[in-house]
């Protein structure tokens, strides 16, 4: 806790007082994100530090692996699915961006196999994705498979998002645009997808 506390001082004797106006602001008029991103849980790869925005720009939603499950109203909970639908219908986010990342610890759980302590919900998570994973195996030399199948599960979760009806309709309308993403931890390179699936490098 020394560490968490020690950040919290430096936030409240820095941040908060340079930031101040901007927390009081959107505590009178609530958060208007213009973006929601889902990302990975994984500690290296912050949206708010790659993106390098303010309190109240993102709408943020973490997983292992940054996956989105297909469309599926039923009595189970959903916790991406139900963060999607606060997003995008109660706050009306203008872009969805599905943020992968490299060396990610679900996509290396799919191609090396699952840890035998991480087998109550992480495997059974990650199935969704097993099929696009395995393509891009099966496509890619070795020294590629990682970065292939870590973009081939955005390209997944951006195929999800469209079988959300309320999404489908607004992107349909103009009112939403979908994008999905790739950052590299050791280069700090993000580069996005093309309408033809292929990544390429932010400018």
């Amino acid at each position: 806790m020394d560490e968490l506390e020690s950040g919290y001082r430096r936030f409240r004797d820095t941040t908060w007082p340079a930031q101040r106006a901007r927390f009081e602001s959107l505590a009178a008029q609530g958060q208007h994100p213009h973006t929601l991103v889902v990302a990975c849980s994984d500690s290296r790869s912050d949206p708010a530090m790659v993106f390098d925005v303010a309190p109240g720009e993102l709408f943020v939603v973490r997983n292992v692996a940054n996956l989105v499950p297909p469309y599926e109203p039923d009595a189970h909970r959903h916790g991406v699915s139900a963060a999607l639908e606060f997003g995008v219908r109660v706050l009306e986010v203008e872009r969805l961006v599905v943020m992968g990342h490299g060396q990610c610890g679900g996509i290396h759980a799919l191609l090396a196999g699952v840890p035998h302590n991480c087998k109550d919900f992480v495997g059974n998570w990650m199935a969704m994705a097993a099929p696009a994973v395995a393509e891009a195996a099966a496509s890619h030399a070795p020294e590629d498979v990682d970065m292939a199948a870590e973009m081939a599960v955005v390209r997944l979760s951006i195929d999800n998002l469209r079988t959300f009806p309320w999404i489908a309709e607004r992107e349909a309308a103009g009112k939403l645009k979908l994008v999905g993403m790739h950052f590299a931890i050791a280069t700090g390179v993000l580069t996005q997808m093309d309408s033809e699936g292929v990544f390429r490098p932010v400018a």
